[in-house]
């Protein structure tokens, strides 16, 4: 066992800042999310990342690994979303192991709906209280946070 190398002053507090605002923008987006569309960012998460996916559709290990859900989780979330209506669940056809997600019309023209909502809840819970200079700074924070990850950064 090593040293434990301790926080600093500064560092303890940013990281309890950062938990502090992160934590408050996901229960924001959340509550509006299932006051306005009905659903939790959980769902509404699923359901964007499948709407840019090419013909809607990706498969649950992809998709899991885009938005950084366990199997078990994503599975249960997209059984919610399939008895919804808003997501179709198939076996790939050339690897019948592989289980497809696609995002149905219905799916989607939910997503649009509640799309509008949602990014002005974005743009009130976090870009309104930045600058165009802190909101780069922030980006690239977060890319050296998510590259220093296994799964690395999302694609851009």
């Amino acid at each position: 066992m090593g040293t434990t190398r301790w926080l600093n002053d500064e560092e303890q507090r940013t990281w309890r800042a950062f938990l502090a605002a992160t934590q408050r923008i996901r229960e924001e987006l959340d509550r509006q999310l299932q006051r306005d569309a009905g659903m939790p960012l959980a769902y509404y998460q699923t359901l964007a990342m499948l709407s840019e996916a090419p013909d809607r559709t990706l498969t649950m290990s992809q998709l899991a690994r885009i938005t950084r859900s366990s199997a078990s989780r994503l599975s249960h979330a997209v059984a919610k979303l399939e008895s919804r209506g808003w997501v179709k669940r198939t076996q790939h056809p050339a690897d019948h192991r592989t289980t497809l997600a696609t995002l149905t019309d219905e799916g989607f023209a939910t997503l649009e709906e509640a799309a509008h909502g949602h990014v002005e809840q974005v743009r009130r819970a976090l870009f309104d209280h930045l600058t165009p200079e802190r909101t780069e700074q922030l980006h690239a924070i977060c890319r050296a946070v998510l590259e220093g990850t296994t799964e690395g950064p999302p694609p851009e």
